[in-house]
């Protein structure tokens, strides 16, 4: 009744894992070594049951590869030249729990009933993210909503009223184009991976169906940046406004997001005011990171408590950097230093970030040509008071 998966590997012991998510052991089934001829009428009996038996899917056919849905049982075969050895593993869900189950905060669970139409359920490998998501499926049908699924291999724990699809082609986009002609209220996208996932999470959340993804991470705010180079950044909080991490078949964090305009925390030019997605702990309001776009890069910023204060004294370090005399010539701009800075390392900065670094010449000089990028950088930054110089042991 324990028994999580079971793992059996050409010339190793049989061996199960027995528990619960997060409290579980791995046991040996027997001391012996499993043959390479039992594996091989093991692998065969799978593969020809899934072809004849009308509960089975066979979910992924690769060469050397195939992944079989027997049920609630998930059962992945490997052959060489895939595997180094034949490898069969069985695995199903231990517990089937509804969402009263998980002690959830009222003020989520009115989120999640009424508000909440990007969720993204994220955490580790075996944390239990299906495991959620199959209960929130169950509450979204007891509300009377229309749910179905996109799974590869479908093994959510859902009742008869919830179909659950897998992929029409090589990718979900068939499947989502289906879907929109069926006009479900409620989606839940079970592991999404790949670019091609996020799409269609994106394209189906945008045509204004309730999209549940999940997704493996280590950390929560991980599970926002999957999202990061896949979606614009200020359609992001549309898409996603809900993040429920789950560690240990628990749920251990929330986040909300939303988009506002304002000036970065730790820029003090009023010009620099943009764009920011803020991601906040749910239960408490607090923002604990800022998403924004600088130059071409997208930052993520943590705003946990010191977070500011050492940013301050990085920037104050910049703002008490070398002194220098900025020279303009009709062809070239000098940096002068001094002659202490003789054949020396220094770094510039621009807009307190580090922009280059150079070396100064025997007078402690540092020659560019006018019309080079980063000549034209330097003067432009310098027009805008915004060029430092500091030493590169910094």
């Amino acid at each position: 009744e324990d028994t999580m998966s079971v793992h059996l590997k050409e010339g190793a012991p049989p061996m199960a894992k027995r528990g619960r998510p997060g409290e579980f052991r791995l046991v040996k089934l027997r001391e012996e070594p499993l043959t390479t001829q039992e594996l091989q009428k093991m692998a065969y009996e799978v593969i020809e049951l899934a072809k004849i038996d009308p509960g089975a899917f066979v979910e992924v056919r690769r060469k050397g590869a195939y992944v079989i849905q027997f049920g609630e049982y998930r059962v992945l075969v490997a052959l060489p030249p895939f595997s180094d050895g034949i490898e069969i593993t069985a695995v199903r869900p231990v517990v089937r729990v509804t969402l009263d189950d998980y002690e959830l905060s009222e003020r989520l669970k009115e989120r999640l009933a009424e508000r909440a139409e990007g969720v993204v359920i994220a955490g580790p490998p075996g944390a239990g993210k299906t495991t959620f998501g199959s209960a929130l499926a169950e509450c979204y049908r007891s509300l009377g909503k229309v749910v179905k699924t996109l799974e590869s291999p479908r093994d959510l724990m859902v009742g008869p009223e919830i179909t659950q699809y897998g992929k029409l082609g090589p990718s979900f986009e068939g499947t989502a184009d289906l879907l929109l002609l069926v006009r479900p209220d409620y989606v839940i996208f079970d592991e999404m991976r790949k670019t091609d996932d996020f799409n269609v999470f994106t394209d189906m959340r945008l045509a204004g169906i309730g999209m549940v993804g999940v997704v493996h991470c280590g950390a929560p705010i991980e599970a926002v940046q999957r999202f990061i180079g896949r979606v614009d950044l200020g359609l992001l909080p549309h898409v996603v406004d809900t993040v429920i991490f789950i560690r240990d078949g628990r749920v251990v964090k929330v986040y909300s997001l939303r988009i506002t305009v304002k000036l970065p925390t730790g820029m003090q030019d009023t010009s620099l005011a943009r764009p920011v997605v803020l991601v906040s702990d749910f239960e408490t309001g607090v923002p604990e990171y800022e998403i924004y776009t600088f130059g071409d890069e997208v930052v993520v910023m943590p705003l946990r408590p010191g977070a500011a204060a050492r940013a301050r004294a990085r920037r104050e370090r910049m703002e008490e950097g070398l002194r220098y005399r900025l020279i303009r010539r009709k062809h070239t701009v000098v940096l002068d230093l001094g002659p202490e800075r003789a054949d020396q390392e220094v770094i510039i900065t621009v807009d307190g970030r580090e922009f280059v670094r150079l070396t100064t010449d025997s007078r402690g000089r540092i020659t560019l040509a006018r019309n080079s990028p980063a000549g034209r950088r330097i003067l432009e930054a310098a027009r805008r008071d915004r060029l430092g110089v500091l030493p590169s042991e910094e």
